[in-house]
């Protein structure tokens, strides 16, 4: 498995190297950025105000984005699905998390379906299924967004705890039972997958892309313009998502929203790179895996 990746990293900087170079540089000025952070907080320069995190805390949130969101945009799920329970047991509260991450993701999604379409993995201008497909995503995706939020904010914080983690744990299942495997349904079944997938989505910030990507791949869309598909689908469903949080709740908190858009967006260049090497079987077992550990964890933190 390590060979596996190292023979991976080692294609992917060969054939894009300009490309990772930048990537890299960006990622130390990041890092560098939340080193000034802690350097005047320990100088007295700046102080935290009450509940403001602490620059580790923003540095865990800023890597988690940039390893979940690179699973994601290379394999179109893993974002939301694993963030949203880190950040849980982080001790970040459920109507905290889900609008930054929906903010983060739209700004993700917008990035990797340029990105896909600039390295060759989708064109919906000129590919009348890509196309149709992503706009009957997209449709499905408003509705099941909007009922979700309307659930999230009328519901109380350990219901809502709870109902993410019937989602990630579901998730975890999911993706591990179809990682080597098709699972057959009926004709208009992606109708059904891509409004169960914007519910989950709008309710818990994750779980869009294992069922939308899987439904259209056992569709007849080919992979990887599944998971271009999924990321530019995903990105409205967050659009909508989000505009009903803030109409209904207001406001954004900026102190973790903007550490998951950084890393997030830092993670897409190399992401849709990957695309074409990587061995999907593995990672999505892999994301299966944890995802299901994170679950359990989550359940044993909120019942214990």
């Amino acid at each position: 498995m390590v060979r596996a990746a190292v023979a991976t990293l080692e294609h992917l900087y060969l054939g894009h190297r300009r490309r990772f170079n930048l990537w890299a540089l960006l990622i130390l000025l990041a890092l560098a950025a939340f080193g000034l952070r802690q350097f005047l907080l320990d100088a007295g320069v700046i102080g935290l105000a009450a509940g403001e995190p602490t620059t580790w805390a923003l540095l865990g949130v800023f890597l988690a984005a940039l390893v979940c969101e690179y699973m994601d945009s290379s394999l179109g799920m893993g974002y939301g699905t694993t963030l949203t329970p880190l950040l849980l047991l982080a001790g970040f509260e459920p109507l905290q998390i889900v609008p930054a991450v929906l903010f983060s993701e739209l700004l993700t999604g917008i990035a990797a379906g340029a990105m896909h379409h600039r390295d060759g993995n989708v064109d919906i201008f000129r590919n009348a299924l890509a196309r149709r497909t992503f706009l009957l995503l997209a449709l499905l995706s408003a509705v099941g967004a909007v009922g979700a939020v309307l659930i999230a904010v009328k519901i109380s914080a350990f219901w809502f705890t709870l109902a993410i983690v019937v989602i990630v744990l579901a998730m975890g299942l999911m993706t591990l039972v179809t990682a080597r495997r098709r699972i057959r349904y009926r004709a208009g079944g992606i109708l059904a997958i891509g409004l169960v997938a914007a519910f989950n989505k709008g309710l818990s910030g994750g779980g869009y892309g294992p069922l939308v990507t899987s439904g259209q791949v056992v569709s007849g869309v080919p992979a990887k313009q599944a998971v271009a598909i999924t990321s530019m689908a995903e990105a409205l469903t967050c659009l909508v998502g989000l505009g009903a949080y803030l109409m209904l709740k207001g406001g954004l908190d900026w102190s973790l929203a903007l550490p998951l858009v950084t890393g997030g967006l830092l993670s897409v260049p190399m992401a849709t790179a990957t695309v074409r090497g990587l061995a999907e079987e593995r990672i999505r077992g892999a994301v299966g895996g944890m995802t299901l550990i994170l679950g359990v964890v989550l359940l044993v933190k909120l019942l214990g």
